[in-house]
């Protein structure tokens, strides 16, 4: 990005920059205390959300911003850029616990993916929210009648 002239924010905790951890040539970087408040920093600055392979920092990013998005905390789109099938047994998983129910399908698809970024990013453009405060709605409503 930086070599096509675009523009990168980087946030890093200051354990990782004390460690020199930090990429030096940034548009603009921002050191914050902790990786929570790094991942709340992210959902303030950000569009959107793509994560490509990694393991678990990458991970625990990609489903708090779906945790994060389900809740309405945020209305950005969350994305996987799927390269070589990285992903696809995590994909397995999540069809898994939503055939199973664990997952509700409309929450299910709040995760974008594809293996190509042109079309991710068109996706991502296009994305529609779900309405959290309905969904929040129809949960504290079944809760309520269970309790009964």
């Amino acid at each position: 990005c930086l070599e096509a002239g675009g523009r990168v924010i980087g946030i890093i905790p200051q354990k990782l920059m004390d460690k020199e951890v930090g990429h030096k040539s940034l548009t603009e970087m921002h050191v914050v205390a902790d990786m929570h408040t790094r991942k709340a920093k992210m959902v303030e600055l950000s569009d959107g959300f793509i994560a490509m392979p990694g393991a678990y920092g990458t991970l625990d990013e990609v489903f708090e911003a779906l945790t994060w998005a389900q809740l309405g905390y945020h209305r950005s789109p969350v994305a996987l850029l799927n390269v070589a099938g990285f992903y696809d047994g995590l994909l397995q998983f999540l069809d898994k616990a939503t055939a199973d129910k664990f997952l509700r399908p409309m929450h299910r698809e709040m995760l974008l993916v594809d293996i190509e970024i042109a079309p991710l990013l068109d996706r991502m453009r296009a994305h529609e929210p779900i309405n959290a405060d309905k969904w929040l709605e129809q949960v504290a409503s079944a809760h309520a009648k269970s309790l009964i």
